[in-house]
This record gives structure tokens, C-alpha cells and sequence, in this order.
């Protein structure tokens, strides 16, 4: 029994050009299910060794490249790779140290609070070596504890169940940490995602420079960073909205533990824009718009776009002469071009002069792997709008 895949004659899969997936629609023939979570190879139409990956028959990917060579998923390959992601890492306690295909490890994402880190697994041959994933992440990053995110609903997609469990057995306590100057209250094993977003750290520091003397909205706050740092950066008002009630109770506990005057509401972003008591309300100098991603699959685009478009152009409504607007996206589905298409048609309904004032990305510890754009999807611009 073959243990390779072959693309169909007439595919024009990405994987010739060196992304590393293949579709089931790709493929001549299914392998057996037998194979699912194994490690198999792909070959073009030729015959051509295009490398091994990892085999899936339930999922639309059916195959994620692990390398170019022949290799095993065994402990010597987790070993190497994950030994290489923590050399492309600073030495910091609070990053990601491991971000899916970017890190030669498709599915796994682990992210470092101090001395714990948060693991989420997407991938079937990835689930079957869990735990041996985390004791490596216990030996290789100085770590004594893994908290296994595993209840992401791509989950299902791989046919995998969801859990949530520390390799230890032991429940994680919540407890404060500092990160940038912040105590922040951590409730790794039960909050959003792997408990704290990472990805938007340098951003938060980007926004101080803005927010002396200003009066400052911080939008889909989550636990209220944006709004720490405004506030600290000497903003004259701070106020922090988002529909989690959970979400603004933790914010307010922050901004009370950090002794930062900032306010927080819980509502909807887009009913608060829209209040007919906005139109005599003082205009903002500082708005913050970062979104969770309206655009989960390229079905939800159409939406999606005009769900960006209707946020930024209220925002832009609300902002003094000279405002800064920080608008971010979170989606991988919504490219530049569509970020700027959005921007500049806001601004044009808006009737306001804007410009770019700064280009945002995310940070360095979630490496973007150039042949594979899913692995990019934090973007965003700081704009001054006149």
C-alpha cells in the first residue's frame, strides 16, 4: 500500500509554488484512513518528490507539509523544530514561541506566560504527540507547566474532540503577572483564546505616543491594554467598550490594580457608534478600532468588509480634526489591498482627509511565512484623520 499522494494532472495546487498545503480536491486518490495523523508523502503529476507532510482524509487539508525531506514526526524531529523556534525568539517570558507552519509545526500554537506556556493543537498527527510536545516545551523552554488549549472549534474539522487539561493534571490558579509594566490578572486555562493577546503587545506601546493630553476610545478592549497605556501615557479621558461582560470586569480590575484612570462599558460597538446621543457628545482625539475577525472563512468577505468599512467610518465621524485612528484586523482572509479599499472608503464617506500615518504589523514571534499568506493576519494602520 502506497503511502504517497499525487496531484492530479491538471492541479495548479499553491504547493508547487512552495505553500504547504494540498487540498482534497488536489489529489488523485484518497489514502486509505489508515493514514490519518500518519506522516506521508506528495509528489506532483510527474512523480516529482514534492516532501512529506501530514496526512488528514477528514479535513479539506488533507496534507501539511512538515519538510522538504523524508522525515518522521518522532521526538527527534519535535526536538529540532522546536528547538529552532526558540532560537528565532528572544529571551523573553511573555511571547509566542511557536506559531503553526511558520515554526515547521502545522497545528501547534504555544504561547509563553512566564513560567507556563499555552498549547493549542489543530491537527490530528499533532494531537497524537501532545503530550510528548509539552514535556519538550517543559525541557527546551525552562517551563513548568503546559495548559492545553485544545477547544478551538477548527478542532472538529480534524476530527478531533475538545479539552481542556494541564499536563500536570493539576488545575492552573489565576494570578497576576507583569507584562509591560502591567499587572494583568491571567486566567490561562479558561480565557479568550490562549488567555492573553500577544500579537497586539508592541501595538499597545505604539499607541502611547499618541495619547498625551488626548481624550481616548479603546474599542473591542478585551482586558483593557490599549487602555492602560493611554491612560499611563497621560490621556486626559480613557474610556474602553466591549460586548464581553467578562471582558470589561476583568478591564476594570486592571486599570484598578495598575492605579490608571480609565472607564469601561460593556456594550455593543457598533449600537454605541450608532446612538443618536453620540451626534452632541465631544469628539474624540485617540480611537482605537481592533475588531475580532469578522472574516472567518472567504464566504464571510462580502460581510465582512462592509462590517469594517460601517466601523472605521463611525469611528472617523467621531474623531477631532487632527484625530488619530488605530484600526486593526485580525483576519488572514482580509489582505492589504482590502484593509486599504475599506480605509480609503470610509474616508471618502466620511469626508475627511486621512492619512497613513504608520504601517502595523504583528511582532517577529509570529514569524509570516512568505509562500503561505494564512500565516500573516494582524495588519492595521495608525491614520490621521483631518
Amino acid at each position: 500500500m502506497t503511502n504517497s499522494l499525487k496531484l492530479k494532472p491538471n492541479a495548479k495546487g499553491r504547493v508547487l509554488a512552495g505553500h504547504p498545503w494540498v487540498f482534497a480536491n488536489e489529489i488523485e486518490a484518497l489514502l486509505p484512513s489508515d493514514f490519518d495523523g500518519k506522516v506521508v508523502e506528495c509528489r506532483d503529476r510527474t512523480g516529482r518528490f514534492l516532501g512529506t507532510g501530514l496526512y488528514n482524509s477528514r479535513s479539506q487539508i488533507v496534507w501539511r507539509r512538515l519538510s522538504r525531506d523524508r522525515v518522521e514526526l518522532d521526538e527527534a524531529y519535535l526536538r529540532g523544530a522546536l528547538t529552532r523556534a526558540l532560537a528565532r525568539r528572544g529571551a523573553g517570558k511573555f511571547q509566542r514561541l511557536v506559531w503553526s507552519e511558520s515554526d515547521e509545526l502545522p497545528g501547534v500554537v504555544a504561547d509563553q506566560f512566564g513560567d507556563t506556556v499555552v498549547l493549542q493543537i489543530q491537527t490530528l498527527a499533532m494531537d497524537a504527540v501532545a503530550d510528548q510536545l509539552a514535556r519538550l516545551l517543559v525541557e527546551l523552554a525552562g517551563v513548568k507547566e503546559v495548559i492545553f488549549r485544545n477547544d478551538s472549534n477548527l478542532r472538529r474539522l480534524e476530527g478531533l474532540a475538545q479539552e481542556v487539561r494541564t499536563l500536570s493534571g493539576e488545575p492552573w490558579e489565576p494570578r497576576w503577572a507583569t507584562i509591560d509594566g502591567f499587572d494583568y490578572w491571567l486566567e490561562l486555562q479558561h480565557g479568550q483564546k490562549t488567555g492573553f493577546y500577544l500579537d497586539q503587545r508592541e501595538q499597545h506601546s505604539v499607541l502611547e505616543k499618541y495619547c498625551a493630553g488626548k481624550r481616548v476610545l479603546d474599542t473591542f478592549c478585551n482586558q483593557g491594554s490599549f487602555a492602560l497605556h493611554a491612560a499611563r501615557a497621560g490621556a486626559t479621558e480613557v474610556l474602553g467598550l466591549d460586548s464581553a461582560a467578562d471582558a470589561i470586569e476583568q478591564a476594570r480590575r486592571n486599570a484598578e490594580r495598575n492605579s490608571v484612570t480609565a472607564s469601561f462599558e460593556v456594550v455593543n460597538v457598533f449600537d454605541w457608534f450608532n446612538a443618536k446621543e453620540r451626534q452632541g457628545e465631544a469628539l474624540w482625539d485617540v480611537i482605537v478600532l481592533d475588531p475580532p475577525p469578522f472574516a472567518k472563512s472567504k464566504k464571510a468577505m462580502d460581510g465582512a468588509l462592509r462590517g469594517y468599512k460601517e466601523l472605521n467610518l463611525r469611528a472617523m465621524q467621531r474623531l477631532a480634526p487632527g484625530g488619530m485612528l488605530a484600526t486593526y484586523t485580525c483576519s488572514h482572509h482580509m489582505q492589504d489591498a482590502e484593509l486599504r479599499g475599506v480605509v480609503a472608503a470610509a474616508a471618502a464617506d466620511a469626508k475627511r482627509r486621512v492619512q497613513v500615518v504608520e504601517f502595523c504589523h504583528q511582532p517577529a514571534d509570529h514569524p509570516v511565512l512568505v509562500t503561505m499568506p494564512e500565516s500573516e493576519y494582524l495588519r492595521g494602520y495608525i491614520l490621521r484623520v483631518e
